[in-house]
Parts: structure tokens; C-alpha cells; sequence
């Protein structure tokens, strides 16, 4: 009945023998060139209880070993990273995605309903892996939402597989120096719930304390409020990669409203979008605020500044030269400097020309 590696009748079958891990850019590394081992049924797995193929590999230098924690059925059947167990489109806790796209999870606790169920979602892995998560989680293909968009994570966090924290060098007993394979730091937060982590409670989206954590950050990001002078309808777009086009930008913007122009600056990474009517720049600027990315990048978007506020009214003064000596020829004219913009004048450029 039981498919453990530690029970007497067990079925071999339902093992599962993988030849490459699914895992995140993140658990990956950085590095190109990763040795990683392979154990043949080394572990069981922490969700269904079934022996599965163990990888173990050290993600870079100066970083801990990592390995998988679950079989694959059990990540194709959330679309998690089988160490991390985060989420392999967002890079966010399952607690979060599942609340942010209403997804229903039906997925059974007990031994043996676990069981059956996980012999069903092994023959449906024959189709599409988006059809069987549409077909288990009630969802709808292509389905996005505005909380995903802010919080997702569109590089890696390397940050993240660095060495814990010895604690023998915390209480003053540490004897191996310079070769302790943990940090050598003072905790910052002893009670951090960050330290007391279930993997279970994360793979079903219960009590995590990383979702929490995140849902905390997205009460508190800001709002963008649109100016009081109403003829601004323009947005200025910041951090736009080389190779947007205004092409690109106007298959994203059109579906807010008509737009009358867009100017793309690539060597100031910035782009201008106006807008005929004031309320549709008003909702490409709500929908699009923290949540647009293109390219990789996610975009900065604010509102532009109008042309009065660029001028400095102050009236021309007239100077009058100093006769020339003589004996003394005028002088000639000064060759002018032309310098290549900076990272300091497109900071300057995005003070000027935003709100």
C-alpha cells in the first residue's frame, strides 16, 4: 500500500528515477560549469513519502551545498523548485500565488489518499504541464495579477544560498577560523520568523512566514498620485533596456488608450509615453506602477513634468564688455566641449522631466 523506502511492501513502480533536477536559477548559481551528484532513490520524499533520484551540488563559492527535498511529480503538481520549493514563474512563496490567482487546492494530506492521488497525477503528466495545472488548480491560462507583478522577482537572489551562521562562533567556541564553512556573523534578528520554517507548511501555502513577510512589503509599497495639473498626460518610463523600440511600447500601452507620441531615449535608458486623454494615462499609470516589465527589467514608471516647470523665468541681463587695451587683440572664440551623457545626467534628465 505504502510507497516509503522504509516499509516491507512497497512498489517499486512508483519510484521515481529522474536524470536532471527542477530547480530555480537561484538554487542553480551562477556558475555555468556545476558538478552536481546524483543518488539513484537516496531519499524519500518530504511530501508523498516516495523514494525519488537526490542531486546535491554547491551552487558557487563561499556557498552551501544544496539538494533536492521533493520527487518531481510533487513539483510539477504545484510548478515549485523541488529545493526552495518557491514558485518556478514568480520566484514567491505558494501561500501568495494561490491567494493571488484564487487558485483551489485540492490536494488530499492523508497517507492514502495522497497516494492515489499522486498515481493520477503521474499518468496526467503525459499532457502539457500548463493543461494539468489548469486541470488540478481551477485556473485560467495566462491569468496574471497585479500583486504577482509587484512582488515577483525577476533576477536571481544568489544572496540567498549563502552559509548559515555558526552558531559555536556566536557563543565565543568556534576553533576553526578562517576554515569554518559557516558565517562567522551576529544574527540580526535572534527571533526572526524567517528561522522557523516548515516545509510542509510552504508547499501547501500554510503559516509561511516568507508569504508573510511579502504580504507585509506589498501593503507598505507606495502608490503613485497623479499631479493636480490635469493637461499632463504623459508618463515618463525608466530602466527601459536598448532594444525596446517604441513599437514595443506602444503594443503594452495602446490597450490603456489612444496615444499621441512616444519618444524612447536608449542612451538614457528612458522613454516618454503621452497620452490623448488624461484618464487613460491615469490608468496605464495604476495598472502599470511597479508591475510592468519588459525585457527582463521592470520598468519605472512616473508622471512627467509640464513645460513650464522645465523653463526658469528669469529675465535676460545684458553685460557690457571692457574696452579693449591697446596694443591687446579681441580675443578668439572658445572652442566648445561636447561631453557623452552620463549616468548623472539621466538622473538629472528623469528629475526634470518627472513628477
Amino acid at each position: 500500500m505504502a510507497t516509503s523506502k522504509g516499509t516491507n511492501n512497497y512498489n517499486r513502480q512508483q519510484w521515481e528515477s529522474a536524470e536532471f533536477p527542477i530547480v530555480c536559477q537561484t538554487c542553480l548559481g551562477d556558475n555555468p560549469y556545476i558538478r552536481m551528484t546524483k543518488e539513484k532513490y537516496g531519499k524519500e520524499c518530504k511530501i508523498c513519502l516516495r523514494p525519488f533520484t537526490v542531486f546535491r551540488w554547491c551552487p558557487g563559492a563561499k556557498m552551501r551545498f544544496k539538494k533536492t527535498e521533493i520527487c518531481q511529480t510533487c513539483s510539477h503538481l504545484k510548478n515549485v523548485c523541488q529545493t526552495c520549493l518557491l514558485d518556478l514563474e514568480y520566484g514567491l512563496p505558494i501561500q501568495i500565488r494561490d491567494m493571488a490567482l484564487k487558485i483551489k487546492d485540492d490536494i488530499p494530506r492523508s497517507d492514502v489518499n495522497k497516494e492515489y492521488y499522486i498515481q493520477n497525477m503521474v499518468s496526467d503528466l503525459r499532457k502539457t504541464l500548463i493543461e494539468v495545472f489548469c486541470k488540478y488548480f481551477c485556473i485560467s491560462k495566462g491569468e496574471d495579477s497585479d500583486l504577482l507583478m509587484k512582488l515577483a522577482r525577476t533576477t536571481p537572489y544568489y544572496k540567498r544560498n549563502r552559509p548559515h551562521i555558526c552558531s559555536f562562533w556566536v557563543k565565543g567556541k568556534c576553533r576553526r577560523g578562517e576554515e569554518c564553512p559557516y558565517r562567522h556573523e551576529k544574527p540580526t534578528d535572534p527571533d526572526d520568523p524567517l528561522s522557523d520554517q516548515n516545509i510542509k507548511d510552504r508547499y501547501y501555502g500554510v503559516n509561511d512566514p516568507v508569504a508573510a513577510k511579502l504580504m507585509k512589503r506589498a501593503s507598505a509599497m507606495p502608490k503613485l498620485e497623479p499631479p493636480e495639473d490635469k493637461s499632463i498626460t504623459t508618463l515618463y518610463i525608466g530602466n527601459v533596456p536598448a532594444f525596446i523600440t517604441d513599437d514595443d511600447l506602444r503594443d503594452h500601452f495602446y490597450q490603456y488608450g489612444e496615444i499621441r507620441s512616444i519618444a524612447c531615449i536608449p542612451r538614457q535608458q528612458c522613454a516618454f509615453v503621452e497620452f490623448i486623454k488624461r484618464a487613460d494615462a491615469e490608468v496605464a499609470a495604476d495598472k502599470t506602477f511597479n508591475t510592468l516589465i519588459l525585457g527582463g527589467r521592470r520598468l519605472n514608471i512616473k508622471w512627467g513634468h509640464t513645460q513650464g516647470r522645465q523653463s526658469i523665468s528669469t529675465p535676460p541681463t545684458t553685460l557690457s564688455a571692457p574696452p579693449i587695451p591697446p596694443g591687446f587683440s579681441a580675443p578668439g572664440r572658445m572652442e566648445e566641449k561636447v561631453t557623452s551623457l552620463g549616468l548623472g545626467e539621466a538622473e538629472e534628465l528623469e528629475s526634470q522631466f518627472c513628477a
